[in-house]
Formats: C-alpha cells, structure tokens, sequence
C-alpha cells in the first residue's frame, strides 16, 4: 500500500520530483529520463512507470531559467530511449513468444501467435502508434506484436513514426504550456487530464468495433 501511495504521489506532483532529480545529478538528469522512457516502454514488468507526464513536467522544466535541460537535446534523447525501448520490447516478445506458444498448448495456442501476427500485418501501424498516448498498453503493444511476428521492417516505420510524434508533440507542449500559472499552479489535475485523454483513443477505438460488430450482427 505504501508503494502504491508513492507512485500515485511520484506521479501526481511528478514536476516537483523531477525538478528535485535534475537539480541533483544535473546533466545526468538525460540518462536518467532516457533510463525511466526505456523501462516504460521497453519491458513488460513496468508498466507503471509515468509516460506522457514525464514528457510534460521534463518539457515544462527545461523551459525554467537555471536549468540544465536543453529542450531539444531533452527530445532527441526521449525519442531514442522510445525508439530503442520500444524494440527491445518487440524482441523480448519475439523470442519468449516462440516458447510460450505451441501447437499443443492449451491456453497459449500457435493458433492465437498466427492470428495476432494477421492482426499486427493488417492494423499493425496504427497500433502501434496509437498505443504511444496509451498508458498500459504503450507497454504491451510491441511485445505483442514481437510475439506475433509482425514484420520488423513494418514495426520499426511505425515505432519510429509512433516515438517520434508522442515525444516531440508532448514534450513541446510541455515546453510552451507548461509554465502557465493555471498549469503549474494545479499539476496533479493537469496529470490527471493527461492520463484521462491518452486514454481516449483506445476507449474510442473499442467502442467503434463494437458498433461495427453489431451493424453486422
């Protein structure tokens, strides 16, 4: 219960910590970003780690007089650790989903691998880069598509495409929109929004395939 009250207080006053993290290691605060978007994005077992906050609150501190972050190195440094994140996850789910799917199995069928690979080679791209402004499943989707085979070649023009647009359009708006008193001065609900609206997208998402089945039904 105390882990699960400091991460909702990590993130909900995330410009505060952040800010305290970069006045400690000062330039190093760019591994240590790159580090937190790696993990969040990267492995399956982090899913809770902030995401479009953290762009938000870096974006909205590198615009403060003083301090050592550079918007636009702060940027390309996100977008790698994206990048790179997000195909250390695809490779993860490649390899563990040969073994965990097999022919014999009775829950993790190879006939499930073949239809989500189908999936991810018909809506892959959009997928992929939807799920960058969806919390939880921004974690999951290149795991999934590794384990169901997408073609690598499809996966990494979308994983980029997908890194690049979520990075630079939330950090940037951080940067510019940030610091506006109303903003700074009520963080925790500006989170809130946040979280709220990258959720939208997939809820949209959900509810049209279910319209759609029941026009056919």
């Amino acid at each position: 219960m105390d882990t699960l009250y400091y991460i909702i207080d990590f993130v909900l006053h995330l410009n505060h910590h952040l800010s305290e993290i970069i006045n400690y290691f000062g330039n190093w605060a760019y591994a240590v970003l790159f580090l937190v978007v790696f993990a969040e994005t990267g492995l399956v077992i982090t899913p809770f780690l902030p995401g479009d906050s953290l762009l938000f609150a870096a974006g909205a501190l590198s615009a403060l007089e003083g301090v050592t972050l550079n918007v636009h190195i702060l940027v390309l440094v996100l977008f790698v650790a994206a990048v790179i994140g997000d195909t250390c996850n695809y490779w993860i789910g490649h390899y563990f989903g040969e073994k965990l799917f097999s022919k014999d199995a009775k829950i993790l069928k190879q006939s499930y691998l073949d239809r989500t690979h189908n999936f991810y080679e018909k809506y892959g791209g959009k997928t992929i880069i939807i799920a960058r402004f969806v919390p939880i499943i921004r974690t999951f989707a290149p795991f999934v598509a590794g384990a169901g085979s997408m073609t690598y070649s499809k996966f990494m023009f979308y994983n980029v495409i997908g890194a690049a647009i979520w990075v630079v359009s939330i950090t940037y708006l951080g940067y510019y929109f940030g610091n506006i008193p109303i903003i700074k001065d009520n963080f925790a609900i500006v989170v809130i929004v946040i979280i709220i609206l990258s959720i939208m997208p997939a809820i949209f998402e959900v509810v049209r395939i279910k319209l759609k089945s029941r026009k056919v039904k």
